[in-house]
This record gives structure tokens, sequence and C-alpha cells, in this order.
């Protein structure tokens, strides 16, 4: 594990995404935080509130149609071209002051979720041809630690800076992170190939392209649609941690920063050694071994028990970086390059779009049922999951020999007829 993450941070484009994506990151992550406690105390309204975590969200679904941008542009460019664009953006809530103006600080979340959305599918195409293939899984695994790690500190940091100067100065930390951000990406060292010509079609036919590609390929769909379930079983799970506190540990709320430490901690081991087992595993493979650690931890909460409790916290963060992981260095690897921005887009909608949908289910499940219904549907989901990707992994392998088998001897008769 530690040759390989070593091996990444030696590669010069790779610590220089890295550098950008935290600095980023942490830009965002504290300004996410921060958006909610100052819609609340300028209007009052939980719903008003809520409803910043939903701009952030929303634009995911229009990930497929954003991917085309990402492949009609060369991707370092769209990458700094978008931050920029999204620190002049982030200026603009300095201006907020009042309710009346809270409209305002929806419209510049909401372009940010886009643009992150956009910036996501080029940084996976970039990655593809910036960093080496034998290295992408360590520097996914690197890139995922980072990306938990800032959103460990960022909110913490933008809570205490409103706190103490107000949300005008959180606005500006985001809009300074995507200066740095874009400056970062600048100092990549690639040489990327004009986008492909491709025949004049419309903007449907060009996403459907995207959306055909992963839905029809039999490596990446039951990848995909797996890290998707991972993180609606993870929404499941995290809103039940407030009643879990309450009614199973009688804990007071602010020890769901102990478990969320924990948890972190557990996510940082497991990305950093996504890398080694991906080299050691199949991706299917170990995408359900990290949702059945996953659904182990989620098992383990409704025993009650502290020390156990605290364990499954551990196993959580552990066991839902691997599929995830799995899924994006697979696209990387599987995507030819004209449809990677499209491919890479379509995928994270379709892994990280549920999230919000999860969301809202779990807090009204929590409202209604027991927590430990909540916390059973997410392990079972999981489970299951983690088998049928396996089964799914084990039934391909096996045809693929064959057709393999039988078109070597087609290639070999071309290759001499040639």
């Amino acid at each position: 594990m530690t040759v390989g993450v070593f091996t990444v941070l030696r590669d010069r484009n790779a610590r220089v995404y890295l550098t950008g994506l935290i600095v980023s990151g942490f830009g965002d992550s504290a300004m996410l935080l921060a958006s909610g406690v100052w819609v609340k105390e300028l209007t009052g309204s939980d719903g008003l509130a809520a409803l910043v975590g939903l701009c952030a969200w929303a634009p995911a679904l229009a990930g497929p149609f954003l991917g085309n941008v990402a492949d009609r542009m060369r991707r370092r460019t769209l990458l700094i071209t978008t931050s920029l664009v999204l620190a002049a953006v982030m200026t603009a809530p300095v201006t907020v002051r009042s309710a009346e103006d809270v409209w305002l600080l929806f419209a510049a979340l909401t372009m940010v979720g886009t643009g992150t959305v956009l910036m996501d599918a080029a940084e996976t195409a970039l990655i593809a041809s910036a960093v080496p293939d034998d290295l992408r899984g360590d520097f996914n695994g690197l890139a995922r630690t980072a990306i938990e790690s800032t959103s460990l500190l960022g909110p913490l940091i933008g809570a205490g800076l409103f706190t103490v100067v107000g949300g005008p100065a959180v606005a500006l930390l985001n809009a300074v992170s995507f200066l740095l951000g874009a400056a970062a990406f600048s100092l990549i060292r690639v040489r990327e190939a004009a986008p492909a010509r491709r025949p004049r079609r419309n903007w449907t036919a060009e996403t459907a392209e995207g959306v055909r590609y992963l839905w029809r390929h039999t490596t990446l769909r039951p990848l995909v649609v797996a890290g998707g379930c991972a993180m609606v079983a993870s929404s499941l799970s995290s809103t039940a941690t407030y009643a879990l506190l309450d009614n199973g540990l009688r804990q007071p709320a602010a020890f769901a920063g102990v478990l969320s430490s924990v948890q972190g901690l557990g996510s940082v081991v497991g990305g950093l050694a996504a890398g080694a087992l991906l080299r050691r595993l199949p991706a299917h493979l170990l995408a359900a071994l990290g949702l059945t650690l996953f659904a182990l931890g989620a098992l383990a909460r409704i025993t009650g028990f502290l020390p156990v409790v605290v364990a499954g916290s551990l196993l959580i963060g552990l066991g839902l970086p691997w599929p995830l992981i799995s899924a994006l260095t697979t696209v990387q690897k599987k995507t030819p390059g004209e449809l990677l921005g499209r491919v890479a887009a379509t995928a994270n909608t379709l892994v990280f779009a549920p999230t919000g949908l999860a969301l809202l289910a779990g807090t009204a499940l929590v409202a209604t049922l027991d927590y430990r219904v909540q916390l059973l549907a997410a392990g079972v989901l999981g489970l299951t999951t983690a088998a049928l990707l396996a089964v799914a992994g084990r039934s391909r392998a096996v045809p693929s020999a064959g057709a393999d088998a039988g078109r070597r001897p087609r290639e070999a008769d071309a290759a001499k007829k040639g």
C-alpha cells in the first residue's frame, strides 16, 4: 500500500492535481455548511436552510448532458476556465445582507454545483491521460482520501469562520480556493489532443451516445450501479445517526462527531489501500468486499453497544470508498477518450444523484420507524448488492474467456491476410 501511494506522490501531475482538488474541495465544503447556517439566520426557515443542500446536489441530475462539454474541449482548459468562473461567481454572495438577498446565495450555489459536475467529468477524463495507467487505482484512492479529509475539516473551519466574521468571509474563502485550484490545474503537464471531430448531431443524441456506452458495457454497468447502491445505503445509515445516539446509545448529539471522525479514519485507510487492492483483486470483487464491510458496519450499529457501534463506524468508513474507486478507475480504463467526459458524467450521476433522494427518504423513515429498521435496510442493501456484483462478475468471466478464445483465431487470420 505504502509503495503505491509514494509512487503516486512522486508523479508531478498527480501531486499538482491532488493539491488543486484539496484546495477547491476545502473551500466548497466550508461554504456549503456555512451557507445553511447563513440562510437560517437570515430567514429563520429550516426549509430554506435545507434547500442549500439541494442547490448543490440537483445539478448532478444533468450530468450526462454536461458531460458533452468535457468531450468538446481540452479537459485542462475546461478545468481552469470553470474554476475561474466559479471564483467570480462566489464573490456575489458577499453582497447578501438580508432575507431578500438569499436568492443570490441560492443562485451562486446552484452554479457551483453545476460547475462541480462539469469539473468532475473533466477531471476524470484528464487523469486518464495525465496519470500512468498502473497508478490510477492508487491515485483515485488518494483522491477519495483527499475528498474525505476536506469534508471533515472544511465544515468545521467554515462554521468557525462564519461565527467570527460572517458569511461574506466564507464566500470569499471559497472564491480564493477556486483561484488556487485554477492555478494548480494550470501546472499540470499533459499533451491533450484536440477534441475528436464528430458528425454534427444535436445535444441529446450526443448525450445518449455516452449513456448507451455505459449501460451496454457489461463491466461498467454493474460497477456503477453498485456504487449508486452504496451511496443510497450510506444515506440511509447516516440519517439514522441521531436517533441511534438518542435512543440506542443514550449519548448527546455532539457524540456524532466521534462517530464521524472514526468513519473518516476508516475512509482514509480504505482510500490509501484501494490501489494496492485493485492490483490484486478484480474491480468487481473489491467493490463487493467494500459493500460487505459497509453492511457489517451498518448492522453493527443496530446492537446499541457503544464499542461495537464505534467499530461499525470504522467498517463503514473502510468499505464505502472501495465500490466508488472501483467504478471510477474502471470507467477511466474501459472508456475511449472521445467518450470519457460523457461516460464519466453519466457514471457520476448514477452514483451520486440518488444520494439526495435517499437522504430525503431516510429523514422521513427515521421520523416514523425505529432507527434499527433503517440500519437493517442499509445493511441488507449492501449485502445484496455485494452478492449480485460477485455473481455478475463470475458469470461474465466464463463467457468472456470463450469469446476471447473464439476471437483470437479470427484476429490471427486477419493478421496473416494483412
